[in-house]
């Protein structure tokens, strides 16, 4: 990760999202904690979340929107239209105004949206290909370890100033950003493409992620494995009351330390991508769920501190497998369309997982759904690990360095015989 960090622009894009991903971190669960507050009600503080993934149904839109202008100042203007649109935040007085958290709250998972596939374009043409899985393995990197104090320290903030405080901090990060990246020098000019109508430019993104034999497979297993992987969301807790016999704040001592195989998920990454290629590297991390998920099947505490330690080593090795391959695999113009689609075609899954495990565990034993869960992401893991072939690592993309070659030394009957030649043919 330090190559890619030797280069300016590069240093330059991850200042600014730095700023960004801990106005992210602080404000998503804030926001739910806001809504509580003022309503007293989980349910509509549960739908707070909700609000942020409904607009999740729009990326196609999204992605063609963002491939139409340039990336730098496109995102730069998406980062002060975020920033613009948590102002109406320091209206909220009462529960009367709960209704002006929902809108921001949607307003906010759109403008998610737009900003991740626009990042995906931008870093596509800052940084050179052999360097792109170093530059997503280090965001992740730094996105895990915002979950570790992210939350926490946007409930002290609520707290201690009040969520006027959070809108403010989540301002600034935005506008940080914005101006950080300004000053990023501008990137190579993209050949042009051939413009299509615009239905056809709509489905662009979702044609080439099932024409393309490795983002077809990554998609497919990734989201077979979604489809339960998102059953952790409620079963954790009911591990931690039913078997561990612990109170439910301490679940946030588990997500520490899934915080912590996060990091350790985001260094290795770039690692394993050269190792085992894209897709190999999203099949170890789907599969590396199983064994968590099976270890939490039984109620022991130094097995479940293992079982999330795993867990969130599975994470960030998933997002950089898929983030690179699809940066790799697709061409410049489509980079935001298909980057949308995937998030899309991601996000569905685990939000309808988080549903379904959040009802299934009120007539389920948790352990019964933690074996399940265990055994569908072996078989997606399975069915992955055997399409990475799809996806050559990049260690041996690199060319080999080749020798000069020298002419052969002539033996001296050979020097004679050409210089005897050469006088032959010489003119009188």
């Amino acid at each position: 990760m330090r190559t890619v960090l030797r280069r300016p622009d590069f240093r330059l894009l991850f200042g600014g999202l730095l700023a960004s991903m801990t106005a992210e971190s602080i404000l998503l669960l804030a926001l739910a904690i806001w809504v509580k507050d003022l309503t007293g009600s989980s349910g509509l503080a549960g739908a707070t979340i909700f609000a942020v993934i409904a607009p999740m149904m729009l990326a196609p839109l999204v992605g063609w929107f963002v491939d139409r202008y340039p990336r730098r100042p496109f995102f730069v203007a998406a980062n002060v239209v975020t920033a613009a649109l948590l102002t109406p935040l320091f209206t909220v007085r009462d529960a009367g105004d709960v209704w002006v958290v929902y809108l921001v709250a949607a307003l906010y998972g759109l403008s998610s949206i737009t900003l991740g596939a626009a990042l995906s374009g931008l870093i596509r043409e800052l940084v050179p290909v052999e360097l792109l899985a170093e530059a997503n393995g280090l965001l992740q990197t730094v996105r895990q370890g915002m979950r570790l104090i992210g939350p926490l320290a946007g409930a002290a903030l609520y707290a201690a100033l009040g969520g006027w405080a959070l809108a403010g901090i989540g301002t600034v990060g935005f506008l940080t950003a914005a101006a950080v990246v300004t000053a990023l020098p501008t990137p190579r000019q993209m050949p042009p493409t051939v413009r299509l109508r615009w239905p056809a430019e709509l489905g662009a993104g979702l044609r080439h992620l099932a024409g393309e034999p490795a983002l077809r497979r990554a998609l497919l297993g990734y989201g077979l494995g979604s489809l339960v992987m998102g059953f952790s969301e409620s079963l954790i807790f009911a591990y931690v009351d039913q078997g561990l016999n612990r109170d439910a704040a301490f679940v946030g001592v588990l997500v520490t330390v899934q915080g912590v195989g996060g990091l350790l998920g985001g260094l290795c990454s770039p690692a394993l991508i050269r190792r085992l290629g894209e897709v190999g590297t999203l099949a170890a991390g789907v599969a590396f769920f199983s064994p968590a998920a099976l270890a939490l099947a039984y109620p022991d505490i130094r097995l479940g501190f293992a079982a999330v330690l795993l867990a969130g080593v599975s994470i960030p090795l998933t997002m950089v497998g898929l983030h690179t391959l699809i940066q790799r695999r697709t061409p410049p113009a489509l980079v935001g369309r298909v980057a949308a689609a995937t998030q899309a075609v991601v996000s569905g899954p685990q939000a309808f997982s988080i549903g379904a495990g959040a009802l299934l565990v009120g007539f389920l034993d948790y352990r019964v759904l933690f074996a399940l869960v265990g055994l569908a992401t072996l078989v997606a893991g399975t069915y992955l690990w055997r399409g990475r072939h799809l996806s050559t690592p990049t260690g041996t993309r690199r060319p080999k360095p080749t020798r000069p070659v020298l002419p052969a030394p002539r033996r001296p009957a050979e020097d004679a015989a050409s210089r005897s030649g050469a006088h032959r043919s010489s003119p009188r």
